[in-house]
C-alpha cells in the first residue's frame, strides 16, 4: 500500500497546497477520521520546521515533538481538531484549530495553556457506583462525580490525569465556533437554538462580528474568550515535498 496521497485528493481540512507537487504523506492510523492531518505535514507544510520525511522523523523520535502531551513514534499519526502540539526545546506549544473554510490552522498558545485538550460531550450514560460517563467527540471516555454536564458542552480535559479544568455550558448566550461546513472557522455568540421534530439536526443562529449565521448544531463547538485571543501563528502551507 502506498505511503503518498496525491494532493488534490486531500480532504478540505488538510492545510496544503493542491496545485504544487503531485504527492503528500498518507495519514496513519488514529483519531480525527479522514479529517487527520499527518504530523509530518503540519511539521512541513505548515511550520516549516523539516523538509523531509526523514528530518520529521529525527525530531520526533528524539522527544522533540509532543500530541497532547505525549511523545510521537510515528509522524504519520493523524493530528486533527483542538489537539495540542508542544516543541518543548523551542518553549513553543500550538492548538489546532478551524480556519476560514475548515482547513485546519495552528493558534500559538503559552505552556500554561498546553496542559489541557478542548472536548465535546457528545452524550453520558450512568456507570457502576450511580457515576457518570461523558462521552466525548474524539472517542475518549470520561468518568466525573458530579452530573453538571449536558450533551453539547465542551470541557477542557488535563492531558495528565483526565480532570476537567473547565467546563462551557451549550446554551444561548455562548461562545461557539463553526468546525464544518461553510461557515467553518467563524467565531460568535449563540443567540437562538432550535430543536427539530423527529430525526431533523437541531440548528443554531450564531451572532458574530460580521452578521450571523445558521447552521446545524453538530457543527458548532463551545469555546471561550482564551481560544480566540490567542495569536494565530501559523496557517498558510510552506515547504517542499520530500
Amino acid at each position: 500500500m502506498s505511503n503518498h496521497q496525491k494532493r488534490l485528493s486531500v480532504p478540505k481540512s488538510w492545510p496544503v497546497e493542491r496545485k504544487t507537487a503531485t504527492f503528500t504523506a498518507k495519514a496513519g492510523a488514529g483519531p480525527h477520521g479522514e479529517a487527520g492531518v499527518p504530523l509530518v505535514v503540519v511539521l512541513r507544510d505548515v511550520l516549516g520546521y523539516v523538509d523531509t520525511t526523514k528530518e520529521a522523523k529525527y525530531a520526533a523520535h528524539h522527544d522533540g515533538v509532543l500530541v497532547n502531551g505525549d511523545t510521537v513514534g510515528d509522524v504519520t499519526q493523524p493530528v486533527g481538531m483542538f489537539d495540542i502540539l508542544g516543541f518543548p526545546e523551542r518553549d513553543e506549544y500550538y492548538r489546532v484549530f478551524p480556519d476560514e473554510g475548515g482547513r485546519l490552522a495552528l493558534t500559538e498558545i503559552p505552556a500554561a495553556d498546553a496542559d489541557g485538550k478542548l472536548a465535546k460531550v457528545t452524550n453520558k450514560t450512568l456507570v457502576d457506583g450511580g457515576r457518570v460517563q461523558l462521552n466525548l467527540h474524539n472517542g475518549h471516555n470520561l468518568v466525573v462525580e458530579e452530573d453538571e454536564y449536558s450533551g453539547n458542552d465542551s470541557i477542557v480535559v488535563d492531558l495528565d490525569n483526565d480532570d476537567v479544568l473547565a467546563h462551557f455550558p451549550y446554551e444561548e448566550g455562548a461562545l461557539v465556533t463553526a468546525v464544518s461546513g461553510q461557515h467553518a472557522g467563524e467565531v460568535g455568540e449563540i443567540t437562538e437554538i432550535t430543536v427539530s421534530p423527529g430525526s431533523s439536526d437541531n440548528t443554531v443562529e450564531v451572532e458574530t462580528d460580521e452578521g450571523s449565521f445558521e447552521t446545524v448544531e453538530n457543527y458548532v463547538f463551545v469555546i471561550d474568550e482564551q481560544f480566540v485571543d490567542d495569536e494565530t501563528a501559523a496557517s498558510e502551507p510552506e515547504g517542499d515535498d520530500e
